[in-house]
């Protein structure tokens, strides 16, 4: 597989703060707001609040159906591997970097997230399987909003396809644990570090850290949830050839994931999202939909 280090990911997907994550958010909501209102973006104008998403309310939406994926996911038939979510989810989180959710409703852009992710990550099923999952919606519109926003992913990811998760870094790590440590029965680890990973795929984790950096910030938290520390480890094995420096450096970046992790925010309430869901229809481009029949007419080929 090819390195992190010269991938596309590390190239264009990882920044170097939260802030120009949150800045492209914004940039995404100004765009849209402003294609889509007559008057001057430079006044507060109550009526324009009021019609369309803040860039806060459309973070709201992003996390809201962050959770609607991954539940999508988990409950999957046949099972879905882990990796298969890790780039399901950085799909969704990449798209919606520069785009709004009043111009592609998340609700359509996360089942082919989840089917284009199957077919890279080569977790084999038919359309027919992965519709039958999509239980809210008839065989038929499942297959429309899935094949109808297949290219339309592919492009606005720039066709950087491959996403490197911290699934096989986490591997790695827990065999040399086991071929060089003396912490007895490491496999303890696995229920910390699953729990980790999974409140990461909830934050901007992916966008911010390497897959290594993550899957250390895993490990150790695996090792304080059952009173293990992996301090001595790290300090003396991982990094016996490295410098000072660059263990203080890691130390600092592996903190910072953690961070991100622990400062999760809630899930959104039920009448929070039912008020969103209702402001979003109102506001969303339906042209974008793929079910609706003006994008039929131009569209009638999809």
């Amino acid at each position: 597989m090819k390195m992190f280090s010269t991938s596309t990911q590390m190239k264009f997907w990882t920044f170097p703060s939260q802030f120009e994550i949150d800045q492209l958010h914004r940039e995404a909501n100004h765009r849209y707001v402003s294609s889509h209102y007559d008057g001057d973006m430079e006044i507060d104008d109550p009526l324009r609040n009021e019609f369309f998403l803040s860039a806060e309310e459309e973070g709201l939406m992003r996390r809201v159906y962050e959770d609607e994926l991954l539940k999508f996911c988990r409950e999957f038939n046949p099972p879905m591997p882990a990796y298969v979510v890790g780039t399901a989810v950085a799909y969704f989180k990449r798209f919606f970097l520069h785009n709004s959710v009043m111009d592609y409703h998340p609700k359509d852009i996360m089942y082919p997230c989840v089917y284009m992710a199957c077919k890279v990550e080569e977790f084999n099923v038919t359309i027919g399987q992965f519709v039958g999952n999509m239980r809210l919606f008839e065989a038929e519109e499942a297959i429309d909003i899935v094949l109808s926003q297949e290219l339309l992913l592919m492009q606005m990811l720039h066709y950087h396809l491959t996403v490197h998760n911290p699934y096989r870094p986490i591997e790695g790590l827990l065999i040399d644990i086991k071929t060089r440590s003396d912490i007895p029965d490491p496999e303890r680890l696995r229920k910390g570090i699953d729990d980790f990973i999974n409140r990461s795929l909830r934050t901007d984790a992916c966008l911010l850290f390497s897959p290594s950096q993550i899957a250390l910030a895993a490990i150790l938290t695996g090792g304080n949830t059952i009173g293990v520390s992996l301090d001595s480890y790290v300090a003396n094995k991982l990094l016996e050839s490295g410098d000072r420096e660059q263990l203080m450096k890691l130390i600092e970046r592996v903190k910072a994931v953690r961070s991100q992790v622990r400062a999760l925010e809630p899930t959104v309430s039920g009448a929070e999202r039912e008020e969103l869901e209702e402001k979003l229809e109102r506001c969303r481009n339906h042209e974008n939909n793929p079910l609706s029949e003006l994008l039929r007419q131009i569209s009638p080929a999809t």
